[in-house]
């Protein structure tokens, strides 16, 4: 056992380095590691993206809420609406703009306090859905590379190993110079399917735990608007 390794070590036929890999792949192998290649850019930029919508929305959202607050706290609808069409970015204004339009839009026209509320509600319900369906977006595109990506790795390396048998018959010998380039090929396949699938998967958890934390907050946001809705169109009642 101790001999053969020796042997292993000292052959100077087999040259692991990657850029000799590359040139001792077959064509089919090559095209596996083209598509793995084509998901890892893929799952990168959908990262990115992410990570800097992400972002960008819980910056903005830290300055949106308490300056909003402070104007409808004054009851300056019109202000608390510029505000929060200034945060674009935000998913808190997107949610926010929606209702305050939409209560906005029926005051004054309707005698039935509860038409209003029940339309405002309707207005927050189709924001928060929009800016959840924004928040997903790319999503989809990680689960998938992180479910497959090891199956493509897995399909190069039952290529390497074909190509591995099929350099024993046409070499006429089972050394290990005949099976190099073929395990080679498998084992790099393999490895660069787990290198593509892993950092997706947990991408994926990480963005898809922040979308919750957002949708709690968004759901927050338009239950304490429409609590706000209530007290105004109450004390517009009793006015009258």
């Amino acid at each position: 056992m101790l001999y053969a390794f020796v042997l292993l070590l000292q052959d100077q036929t087999t040259d692991f380095n990657l850029l000799s890999l590359w040139h001792n792949m077959g064509l089919l192998a090559k095209c596996v590691v083209g598509v793995l290649f084509f998901m890892s850019v893929i799952s990168i930029g959908v990262m990115v993206d992410r990570w800097l919508m992400f972002n960008a929305a819980r910056n903005q959202s830290r300055k949106f809420a308490p300056a909003v607050a402070g104007a409808l706290r004054n009851g300056r609808l019109d202000e608390a609406i510029k505000i929060a069409e200034a945060n674009k970015k935000s998913h808190l204004a997107k949610v926010v703009t929606a209702g305050l339009q939409e209560f906005q839009a029926h005051e004054g026209i309707s005698d039935v306090p509860g038409d209003q509320i029940e339309a405002s509600r309707r207005a927050l319900d189709r924001a928060e859905a929009i800016a959840h369906a924004e928040l997903k977006r790319g999503l989809g595109s990680l689960a998938t590379i992180g479910a497959t990506g090891p199956f493509v790795g897995l399909f190069g390396t039952v290529v390497g190993i074909i190509h591995a048998f099929q350099q024993i018959g046409i070499q006429k010998s089972s050394g290990i110079g005949a099976v190099a380039g073929g395990i080679s090929e498998a084992l790099v396949t393999t490895a660069f399917g787990l290198f593509v699938a892993i950092p997706a998967v947990w991408a994926y958890n990480y963005f898809t735990s922040r979308i919750e934390a957002f949708d709690i907050e968004m759901n927050n946001s338009s239950s304490e608007l429409i609590d706000y809705f209530l007290k105004r169109s109450g004390r517009s009642t009793v006015s009258k």
